[in-house]
């Protein structure tokens, strides 16, 4: 068994298949249900297990890269279209008219950074196309930099987990460090970056 934090990845790949790999990516990169699901673990063991023979690599990246870049876009419409809803009034409970304008003065300012490092952190990777949406980014540079970070997560993590299953011994045994040790050092940049601007979200 391949399991991460408790979770039997391999078992659910192999329940899943290639459709539902798909949509556990599409899911966690732009739903609000998918901030819970396990994307680096899921992306490493699939290539892991396609180093073994279990899964074809070449559908594997396909599908990955595919169920990123929809999921992105999903989310950037679904939070174009019902950001103005949510922040129409000037002040609500939860919502402040406020945060929509932050959010467009950063999404124009480092959006292309956040959409790409945000692939790399658990739970922001799923709201950061939502907020993109809401903050009225771009679209053409947001599928851009979205074609960009599909690339480097979705088809970077599922390469890396297929090489090394071919050229570490017994890489199985050590996936919970492996993705742990990924998701720290891809997340440095991330964390980095948020500290340096977090004065854009502070301002009153």
């Amino acid at each position: 068994m391949i399991s991460f934090l408790g979770l039997d990845v391999r078992g659910l790949i192999e329940a899943v298949g290639y459709l539902g790999i798909f949509g556990i990516v599409f899911a966690e990169s732009g739903l609000f249900v998918g901030f819970f699901l396990p994307g680096d673990s899921l992306l490493f063991t699939a290539g892991f297990l396609a180093s073994q023979g279990y899964l074809n690599i070449f559908i594997l990246i396909f599908i990955s890269f595919a169920g990123a870049v929809l999921g992105d876009n999903f989310g950037y419409f679904f939070g174009k279209k019902v950001g103005p809803a949510i922040f129409r009034k000037e002040r609500s409970l939860l919502f402040h008219k406020e945060y929509l304008e932050k959010s467009k003065v950063f999404f124009e300012e480092h959006g292309p950074k956040t959409i790409v490092l945000a692939r790399f952190l658990p739970v922001v990777r799923t709201f950061a196309p939502i907020l993109a949406g809401i903050g009225a980014m771009n679209y053409r540079i947001f599928l851009f930099y979205n074609f960009l970070g599909a690339l480097l997560w979705g088809v970077g993590i599922t390469l890396l987990g297929y090489y090394l299953g071919n050229l570490v011994p017994n890489a199985e045994r050590y996936i919970v460090e492996i993705v742990a040790g990924i998701i720290i050092v891809s997340s440095l940049p991330s964390i980095f970056h948020i500290i340096k601007n977090r004065e854009i979200f502070m301002k009153k």
